[in-house]
């Protein structure tokens, strides 16, 4: 158990408990942060936990329970924090694979946690961000090496009519010069690596 949730102050027992209750063997809390009394006046407050494997959203009514939800950092798409006098809000996105729509409108894919105290919302924050751009870092490699994978040496069909060859060759060319440039437009490889690509398809 993460030592994040050792520092509990009288009142808190109950939501961190909810939280300690659906943590997976293995899972650690890094950091966690809890809504304000002042606001959540129509339901107790809202706690979101950032963990070794995930972002959990605690939701929990006046008449006892709670909801969870459960984001994948593979699946976070973008986080922001605004600190205002009395608390900090915290706006999360994510995409379609995960269950967020869940606090939302059908369809929805991001939620606003309303006054959570500061210094802990900074803390998750500062997390989520962590999380967000090494998984960026995880699908940019990963893209590019499918490219470099796709863009071996043009294969000609044995038996094929040369003409026909030379022609699907061609459009294959084309084909993986265009997928280099959006990766180049989509800034997951750089100008070199783009060059170094676009040499290696078009050399004979």
């Amino acid at each position: 158990m993460s030592d994040a949730l050792q520092t509990a102050e009288g009142g808190l027992e109950k939501p961190l408990g909810d939280l300690r209750s659906v943590l997976i063997a293995g899972e650690s809390v890094e950091a966690w942060a809890i809504q304000r009394r002042m606001f959540a006046l129509a339901h107790r407050r809202v706690i979101v936990a950032a963990t070794s494997g995930r972002l959990i959203i605690i939701t929990r009514p006046l008449l006892g329970g709670f909801a969870l939800v459960s984001v994948r950092w593979q699946d976070l798409e973008e986080v922001t924090l605004r600190v205002g006098v009395f608390g900090a809000d915290l706006g999360i996105r994510a995409g379609k694979a995960t269950d967020l729509a869940s606090l939302a409108s059908a369809g929805a894919q991001r939620v606003e946690l309303k006054g959570l105290r500061k210094t802990e919302a900074q803390a998750v924050y500062r997390i989520c961000q962590a999380q967000d751009q090494a998984w960026r870092e995880k699908r940019r490699v990963r893209d590019l090496e499918e490219l470099r994978a796709r863009s071996g040496g043009i294969q000609v069909m044995a038996g094929a009519p040369l003409a026909g060859a030379a022609a699907a060759s061609g459009d294959d060319a084309v084909r993986r010069l265009q997928e280099a440039k959006q990766l180049l437009d989509a800034g997951l490889i750089t100008d070199s690596e783009y060059e170094a690509i676009k040499a290696k398809i078009i050399s004979p």
